[in-house]
Protein backbone atom coordinates (compact mmCIF):
# COMPACT_ATOMS: atom_id res chain seq x y z
CA UNK A 1 0.00 0.00 0.00
CA UNK A 2 1.32 3.41 -1.34
CA UNK A 3 1.56 5.92 1.47
CA UNK A 4 0.81 9.27 0.34
CA UNK A 5 3.01 12.12 1.49
CA UNK A 6 1.38 14.48 4.00
CA UNK A 7 -1.02 17.81 2.52
CA UNK A 8 0.54 20.99 4.23
CA UNK A 9 -2.39 23.11 5.83
CA UNK A 10 -2.72 26.83 5.29
CA UNK A 11 -1.50 28.69 8.40
CA UNK A 12 -3.85 30.55 10.76
CA UNK A 13 -1.58 33.20 10.37
CA UNK A 14 -1.73 33.47 6.74
CA UNK A 15 -4.41 32.69 5.40
CA UNK A 16 -4.02 30.40 2.13
CA UNK A 17 0.02 29.90 2.59
CA UNK A 18 1.31 26.53 3.53
CA UNK A 19 3.74 26.75 6.84
CA UNK A 20 6.60 26.45 3.71
CA UNK A 21 5.63 29.22 2.26
CA UNK A 22 5.50 31.05 4.97
CA UNK A 23 8.85 29.87 6.11
CA UNK A 24 10.17 31.16 2.98
CA UNK A 25 8.81 34.75 3.20
CA UNK A 26 10.09 34.84 6.40
CA UNK A 27 13.46 34.35 5.31
CA UNK A 28 13.16 36.33 2.05
CA UNK A 29 11.84 39.25 4.73
CA UNK A 30 15.31 38.51 7.08
CA UNK A 31 17.34 39.00 4.18
CA UNK A 32 16.42 41.93 2.72
CA UNK A 33 16.35 43.13 5.61
CA UNK A 34 20.26 42.49 6.32
CA UNK A 35 22.54 45.28 5.37
CA UNK A 36 24.90 44.72 2.60
CA UNK A 37 27.95 44.14 4.73
CA UNK A 38 26.01 41.61 6.61
CA UNK A 39 25.27 39.93 3.44
CA UNK A 40 29.34 40.16 2.64
CA UNK A 41 30.08 39.14 5.90
CA UNK A 42 27.55 36.08 5.45
CA UNK A 43 29.36 35.39 1.98
CA UNK A 44 32.59 35.10 3.71
CA UNK A 45 31.41 33.00 6.13
CA UNK A 46 30.20 30.55 3.33
CA UNK A 47 33.29 30.08 1.72
CA UNK A 48 35.00 28.68 5.02
CA UNK A 49 36.20 32.22 6.27
CA UNK A 50 36.14 33.77 9.62
CA UNK A 51 34.83 37.69 8.81
CA UNK A 52 35.97 38.35 12.58
CA UNK A 53 39.70 37.86 12.31
CA UNK A 54 41.99 40.56 11.89
CA UNK A 55 42.47 40.55 7.89
CA UNK A 56 38.90 40.48 7.51
CA UNK A 57 36.78 42.78 9.88
CA UNK A 58 36.84 45.67 7.31
CA UNK A 59 36.16 43.64 4.18
CA UNK A 60 32.61 43.71 4.06
CA UNK A 61 32.86 47.89 4.24
CA UNK A 62 35.42 47.55 1.63
CA UNK A 63 33.37 44.92 -0.37
CA UNK A 64 30.55 47.55 -0.72
CA UNK A 65 32.30 50.66 -1.37
CA UNK A 66 33.88 48.44 -4.25
CA UNK A 67 31.04 47.03 -5.65
CA UNK A 68 29.22 50.41 -5.27
CA UNK A 69 32.13 51.90 -7.36
CA UNK A 70 32.17 49.69 -10.00
CA UNK A 71 28.37 49.60 -10.81
CA UNK A 72 28.10 52.99 -10.41
CA UNK A 73 26.76 53.09 -14.16
CA UNK A 74 23.61 51.96 -12.90
CA UNK A 75 23.02 55.46 -10.90
CA UNK A 76 24.38 57.56 -13.96
CA UNK A 77 22.64 58.24 -17.49
CA UNK A 78 24.51 59.46 -20.76
CA UNK A 79 21.83 62.85 -20.66
CA UNK A 80 23.59 63.29 -17.42
CA UNK A 81 27.12 62.88 -18.28
CA UNK A 82 27.04 64.73 -21.52
CA UNK A 83 25.26 68.06 -19.83
CA UNK A 84 26.63 70.94 -21.65
CA UNK A 85 28.88 68.90 -23.87
CA UNK A 86 27.53 68.71 -27.54
CA UNK A 87 28.77 71.15 -29.70
CA UNK A 88 27.16 72.64 -33.18
CA UNK A 89 29.94 72.15 -35.68
CA UNK A 90 30.85 72.58 -39.22
CA UNK A 91 32.84 69.38 -39.49
CA UNK A 92 31.58 66.17 -41.30
CA UNK A 93 35.00 63.88 -41.41
CA UNK A 94 35.65 61.06 -39.39
CA UNK A 95 36.41 61.93 -35.23
CA UNK A 96 38.10 58.74 -33.70
CA UNK A 97 39.15 58.32 -30.20
CA UNK A 98 40.70 55.29 -29.30
CA UNK A 99 42.37 53.38 -26.38
CA UNK A 100 39.97 54.20 -23.85
CA UNK A 101 41.08 51.74 -21.12
CA UNK A 102 37.67 50.23 -19.44
CA UNK A 103 36.56 47.98 -16.52
CA UNK A 104 33.55 45.91 -16.57
CA UNK A 105 32.18 43.30 -15.08
CA UNK A 106 31.15 39.89 -17.29
CA UNK A 107 27.57 39.44 -15.41
CA UNK A 108 27.51 35.64 -15.54
CA UNK A 109 30.80 35.35 -13.15
CA UNK A 110 30.76 38.42 -11.39
CA UNK A 111 34.41 38.56 -12.22
CA UNK A 112 36.40 41.46 -14.16
CA UNK A 113 36.88 41.45 -18.08
CA UNK A 114 38.87 45.02 -19.26
CA UNK A 115 40.86 46.24 -22.66
CA UNK A 116 40.48 49.25 -24.30
CA UNK A 117 37.41 50.36 -26.56
CA UNK A 118 38.12 52.49 -29.88
CA UNK A 119 34.82 54.85 -30.84
CA UNK A 120 34.34 56.76 -34.42
CA UNK A 121 31.81 58.49 -35.56
CA UNK A 122 31.02 61.03 -38.91
CA UNK A 123 29.36 64.56 -37.71
CA UNK A 124 26.25 65.61 -38.55
CA UNK A 125 26.37 69.74 -37.27
CA UNK A 126 27.72 68.15 -33.79
CA UNK A 127 30.31 66.86 -32.11
CA UNK A 128 30.30 65.52 -28.39
CA UNK A 129 33.42 66.63 -26.39
CA UNK A 130 36.29 64.05 -26.31
CA UNK A 131 36.96 63.37 -22.57
CA UNK A 132 32.50 62.88 -22.68
CA UNK A 133 33.01 59.69 -25.13
CA UNK A 134 35.35 57.94 -22.74
CA UNK A 135 32.75 58.72 -20.05
CA UNK A 136 30.04 57.16 -22.22
CA UNK A 137 31.99 54.17 -22.17
CA UNK A 138 32.14 54.21 -18.29
CA UNK A 139 28.65 54.65 -17.81
CA UNK A 140 28.10 51.18 -19.41
CA UNK A 141 31.01 50.08 -18.68
CA UNK A 142 30.70 50.31 -15.20
CA UNK A 143 27.52 47.65 -14.84
CA UNK A 144 27.35 43.91 -15.10
CA UNK A 145 28.14 43.23 -18.81
CA UNK A 146 28.70 41.47 -21.57
CA UNK A 147 31.03 42.80 -24.20
CA UNK A 148 28.80 42.46 -27.16
CA UNK A 149 26.48 44.11 -25.71
CA UNK A 150 28.04 46.75 -23.87
CA UNK A 151 29.53 47.49 -27.39
CA UNK A 152 26.17 48.01 -28.83
CA UNK A 153 25.32 50.50 -26.05
CA UNK A 154 28.15 52.58 -26.53
CA UNK A 155 27.41 53.01 -30.29
CA UNK A 156 23.45 53.61 -29.34
CA UNK A 157 24.29 55.91 -27.16
CA UNK A 158 26.46 58.53 -29.16
CA UNK A 159 23.65 57.58 -32.31
CA UNK A 160 20.85 58.96 -29.82
CA UNK A 161 23.11 61.91 -28.78
CA UNK A 162 24.15 63.60 -31.94
CA UNK A 163 22.47 61.63 -34.47
CA UNK A 164 25.45 61.59 -36.79
CA UNK A 165 26.05 59.64 -40.11
CA UNK A 166 27.37 56.70 -38.70
CA UNK A 167 29.01 55.25 -35.35
CA UNK A 168 31.88 52.56 -35.38
CA UNK A 169 32.88 50.99 -31.99
CA UNK A 170 35.24 48.36 -31.53
CA UNK A 171 36.05 46.95 -28.33
CA UNK A 172 39.19 44.37 -27.66
CA UNK A 173 38.71 42.77 -24.25
CA UNK A 174 40.65 40.12 -21.95
CA UNK A 175 37.72 38.05 -19.85
CA UNK A 176 38.74 37.04 -16.25
CA UNK A 177 36.36 34.11 -16.71
CA UNK A 178 38.52 32.64 -19.20
CA UNK A 179 41.65 33.37 -18.01
CA UNK A 180 40.96 32.54 -14.24
CA UNK A 181 39.03 29.57 -14.59
CA UNK A 182 37.14 27.32 -17.17
CA UNK A 183 39.18 26.99 -20.18
CA UNK A 184 42.37 29.33 -18.16
CA UNK A 185 43.53 30.66 -21.49
CA UNK A 186 45.60 33.65 -20.02
CA UNK A 187 46.25 34.80 -23.77
CA UNK A 188 42.98 35.22 -25.76
CA UNK A 189 41.27 38.19 -26.76
CA UNK A 190 38.08 39.04 -27.52
CA UNK A 191 37.35 41.35 -30.25
CA UNK A 192 33.39 43.01 -30.67
CA UNK A 193 32.12 45.61 -32.76
CA UNK A 194 29.25 47.75 -33.69
CA UNK A 195 28.55 49.24 -36.91
CA UNK A 196 25.75 52.22 -37.56
CA UNK A 197 24.85 54.30 -40.26
CA UNK A 198 27.35 55.00 -42.88
CA UNK A 199 29.68 52.50 -40.89
CA UNK A 200 27.71 49.52 -41.48
CA UNK A 201 26.00 50.92 -45.06
CA UNK A 202 29.48 51.83 -46.84
CA UNK A 203 32.23 49.61 -46.87
CA UNK A 204 35.00 52.62 -47.45
CA UNK A 205 34.23 54.39 -44.67
CA UNK A 206 34.34 51.01 -42.39
CA UNK A 207 37.51 49.97 -43.72
CA UNK A 208 38.99 53.38 -43.22
CA UNK A 209 37.77 53.03 -39.24
CA UNK A 210 39.68 49.72 -38.94
CA UNK A 211 42.32 50.63 -40.90
CA UNK A 212 43.40 53.37 -38.46
CA UNK A 213 42.53 51.82 -35.59
CA UNK A 214 44.97 49.00 -36.61
CA UNK A 215 47.58 51.24 -38.04
CA UNK A 216 47.37 52.71 -34.22
CA UNK A 217 48.01 49.77 -32.89
CA UNK A 218 51.41 48.58 -34.80
CA UNK A 219 52.56 52.24 -34.31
Amino acid sequence: MTTKPPVEKPTPERPGETPAQVAEAAAHIELAQASTRQIYAELLRRIGEDPARDGLLRTPQRMEKSMAFLTQGYTQTVGEVLHDALFDVDYDEMVIVRDIEFYSQCEHHLLPFFGKAHVAYLPQGKVVGLSKVARIVDVFARRLQVQERLTRQIADAIEDAIHPQGVGVVLEAQHLCMMMRGVEKQSSHTVTSAMLGVFKSQAQTRTEFLSLIDHARRG
